[in-house]
């Protein structure tokens, strides 16, 4: 018998082949029924281009990273034997305090969530200093870089070469020839500093490295995952945390918008120490040399700070838990009266979106500040006014800055919670990216961080309901198409 194959009727098997392999891929990833079928109709529609989409970019996120386990099997004991532990062991010590000391800003449920659903730790005795803009962060920055003793750790998304950041060199520079161990990080995609800059760190002693544990060759899928932490520690003992990178858009007049707004805090204490290990576990991942010694963990004189208690909490695609999500979740339903969110975008996951319309709904105040123009992230930008949209019909309020870029990554919930950090309102910085919010149970921070609301409040437009909705008919619908791509924006 003669039996011939053509090559329709190959394709035709692979195709089948394809759909086997798809279906189950997607299927065994547990995902809602919508996330699955809109994955599958991609992958149909597009094959092979589709297929190559997820692998990148839809995978479950815990399927790849390995930040976490490289810390846990890099030997790192040291570490969590000398700084870590005996944090822990003080938790409920310090949680006791706060519940007797400041009752009307405590939320009993919000510090247990915080301490089990990431590598966090509770410090008592900081010293907290809000900072707006990179004209109030980086002289401060700068003057204690010159200050730094013993080391001087840094952690950046961006870090670029211009105006400040060639005086930061120098500083640096000058701080490693007088003894100062000086480390550096920056997420590998958006170093974008001279050769000439990296040597002249390097000769006089100081390190500044991309930062790419995540992203080894012949790992593609870890290409979407980043490092969107910035801290600073100097001499372990004062810390840096918040959303302004090492760059030229934040300088007046550095961006085309003409200005940027952004908030960072500067705290000196325990906290410090907190910092320090985030720090200290991203170097190993990138060196394997360990910084665990006690010049990078020096003993503080708690008794020079006051009782300003901050949790440090952490976020990445390797954590057990959605951290950053979670702590936005619960903070947005337990607000009494009001809950104020600044970020640059907004593009929360139906969960989200339906906690802020619950809470506007249940009576509570609901103030959402976002920036009314894009920046390089232009397909962010346009999904926001969707979700915009949607929790205004809901009866929560936004308020569009106007005046240059928005980048703060702030809630405060009744002017007695506040959380500062790195993680903006958007679904990648709950699930891909690598994060760090700081917690402060002190409703005198929550007061002035709520001041800082309503200045800025000065220059924003109201976001209009009837006005959007009367807009171009193309520009919302272009606006909705960009929404589809929401998960890895």
């Amino acid at each position: 018998m003669d039996i011939t194959i053509t090559f329709q009727q190959i394709l035709s098997l692979l195709f089948v082949i394809y759909i086997i392999i798809v279906v189950g891929v997607i299927v065994l990833d547990n995902r809602t029924p919508e996330s699955t079928f809109a994955w599958l109709f991609l992958m149909f529609t597009f094959p092979i281009l589709g297929f190559i989409i997820y692998i990148m970019f839809g995978r479950d996120h815990k399927a790849f990273s390995n930040e976490a386990k490289l810390a846990r099997i890099g030997g790192l004991s040291s570490l969590y034997g000398q700084v870590i532990q005996p944090l822990r062991d003080v938790q409920e010590k310090y949680a006791e305090k706060i519940r007797l000391e400041k009752p009307e800003s405590y939320r009993q449920k919000l510090l247990s969530l915080v301490t089990r659903n990431s590598p966090s730790l509770i410090t008592a005795y900081n010293r907290v200093e809000i900072l707006q803009n990179a004209t109030e962060k980086y002289p401060r920055l700068l003057e204690d870089v010159r200050n730094a003793k013993s080391s001087i750790n840094l952690l950046y998304y961006i870090w670029s070469e211009d105006e400040f950041t060639i005086q930061l060199k120098d500083a640096l520079i000058e701080r490693a020839k007088a003894g100062v161990k000086v480390h550096g990080l920056a997420d590998a995609s958006c170093l974008n500093v001279s050769k000439q800059y990296l040597q002249d760190l390097q000769d006089a002693g100081a390190q500044l490295l991309p930062y790419k544990a995540y992203m080894k060759i012949g790992y593609l899928h870890t290409l979407n995952y980043r490092s969107h932490r910035k801290m600073v520690i100097i001499d372990g003992k004062i810390g840096y945390i918040g959303g302004l990178n090492l760059d030229k858009e934040q300088l007046p007049g550095g961006n085309r918008l003409g200005s940027w707004r952004d908030t960072h805090l500067r705290i000196e204490g325990e906290a410090a120490h907190a910092l320090q290990a985030t720090f200290a576990v991203s170097w190993y991942n990138t060196t394997k040399e360990k910084l665990d010694t006690e010049e990078y963990f020096p003993k503080m004189d708690l008794s020079q700070l006051p009782f300003t208690p901050v949790q440090l909490t952490l976020g990445g695609p390797d954590s057990q838990w959605s951290a950053m999500r979670q702590l936005y979740f619960f903070m947005i339903m337990t607000a009494e009266k009001k809950v104020r969110i600044q970020s640059p975008f907004f593009i929360p996951d139906e969960s989200l979106l339906e906690a802020i319309k619950s809470a506007a709904l249940s009576g509570v105040e609901v103030e959402i500040m976002c920036s009314k123009h894009g920046t390089a992230i232009e397909l962010a930008h346009r999904a926001s006014f969707t979700y915009l949209e949607d929790v205004v019909k809901a009866g929560a309020k936004v308020y569009l800055y106007n005046k240059g870029y928005f980048h703060s990554k702030t809630i405060n919930v009744d002017s007695q919670v506040c959380a500062v950090g790195t993680a903006n309102f958007d679904i990648r910085s709950f699930s891909i990216n690598y994060e760090a919010m700081a917690v402060i149970y002190d409703a005198e921070t929550a007061r002035e961080l709520a001041a800082d609301f309503e200045n800025d409040m000065k220059d924003c437009d109201v976001f209009s309901l009837e006005k959007y909705e009367a807009s171009p008919l193309w520009r919302r619908l272009l606006n909705s198409t960009t929404r589809l791509a929401s998960p890895i924006l």
